[in-house]
């Protein structure tokens, strides 16, 4: 009885080891095509000539501004992901919009929809096309 006992626990373990290994050999790998180093990115940004969300202003009406902006360009099916990702600052009215877009249309079509919005006084559009 205790071999037995002894067999079915031996069974469940080597069961339980091949469904880890199993179930971490089904996972897909992920190739990135594109280097993941942003470092001339992030150096342009510490030197304080770019807007950076922390820019945001805190006063009510630049804060709607941006939210407002945002729920437009998330509402709209035709923009790729990184198109309703990109950077929205807002500083006394001027929207400053950054961050990589599929293409030059993509990049019109968010610069419009900042430039509709009530509160905009000017809009600085330095939407990047990723290659």
């Amino acid at each position: 009885m205790r071999t037995r006992s002894v067999l079915v626990a031996v069974f469940f373990l080597v069961i339980g080891c091949s469904k880890t290994v199993s179930a971490a050999s089904d996972q897909p790998t992920q190739k990135s095509t594109v280097p993941a180093d942003n470092t001339g990115r992030n150096e342009r940004d510490r030197g304080g000539a770019t807007k950076t969300p922390g820019d945001q202003s805190e006063n009510e009406a630049d804060r709607t501004v941006s939210q407002n902006i945002r729920q437009a360009v998330v509402a709209d099916d035709s923009l790729s992901t990184n198109g309703k990702n990109v950077k929205i600052i807002t500083a006394d009215g001027v929207v400053t919009l950054r961050g990589p877009v599929k293409s030059d249309a993509e990049k019109t079509n968010i610069a419009e929809k900042a430039r509709r919005m009530a509160g905009v006084k000017k809009v600085d559009n330095q939407l990047e096309i990723a290659n």
